[in-house]
């Protein structure tokens, strides 16, 4: 049994992972602005309630909760919270850029500086990203912010993945093409992707339980469609 952290999870491939990795027996935290819908699921091993990424006293409540329940001890930090801006950038405004910097490469960083403490060299940091993050990927107009952010990301990734690698945790990030999801269709709208949520989430869930045994800071491009 596992102590797995989830952010991202009101939705989705988050959502769809709650489900996956507490009825393989592991302990889930489920962590999204919107607890409601992994509430309702009533999964006995799972605890949410409402968090912000990007908020300090969301943070420490996450600490708290692993601090009291689960023995100060994370296994699994799976980095799935997102924030899509879809707008021209002639259009965007600083503020834009930053909403969505402080969700996909700001909030990351914070929480798994706070959960570090509680992690050990087995365990495993997995940041979700996008083939938009990815440097000669096909690009698309209006995703500046998103993709450029996404990139940031892996780079992230790359260099925690050094600065770690003597004492662990492992860190690795999957960059996704397209799967049927409502942040899929707020960027690419009527587009239909070939991967269903529940797939791709089944594919990171096996991946963030052992993924770490093989590798770290590494970048895996998942994605069989553009976009």
């Amino acid at each position: 049994m596992k102590n797995i952290v989830i952010t991202g999870t009101s939705r989705g491939i988050g959502f769809e992972m709650v489900s996956i990795l507490s009825k393989l027996g592991h302990n889930v935290l489920a962590l999204s602005r919107n607890e409601k819908p992994v509430k309702d699921l009533n999964l006995e091993n799972v605890r949410t309630f409402s968090f912000d990424i990007t908020s300090e006293d969301s943070l420490l409540k996450a600490e708290n909760y692993i601090t009291s329940n689960w023995n100060s001890k994370v296994d699994v930090l799976i980095n799935n919270a997102g924030a899509l801006l879809n707008k021209p950038f002639k259009d965007s405004a600083y503020e834009d850029f930053s909403q969505v910097y402080k969700v996909n490469v700001f909030g990351v960083a914070e929480i798994t500086r706070k959960l570090l403490p509680y992690m050990h060299n087995e365990s495993h940091v997995l940041n979700i990203s996008s083939m938009g993050g990815i440097q000669g990927s096909m690009k698309f107009p209006g995703l500046a912010a998103y993709s450029s952010s996404k990139g940031a990301l892996l780079t992230l990734t790359e260099l925690l993945a050094e600065e770690y690698k003597e004492n662990g945790p492992s860190f690795n990030a999957l960059a996704l093409g397209a799967v049927q999801t409502e942040m899929l269709e707020e960027a690419f709208p009527g587009y239909k992707a070939p991967v269903s949520a529940k797939e791709m989430a089944q594919y990171i869930a096996d991946f963030s339980l052992n993924g770490q045994k093989l590798y770290n800071g590494k970048i895996l491009q998942v994605s069989n469609s553009t976009p």
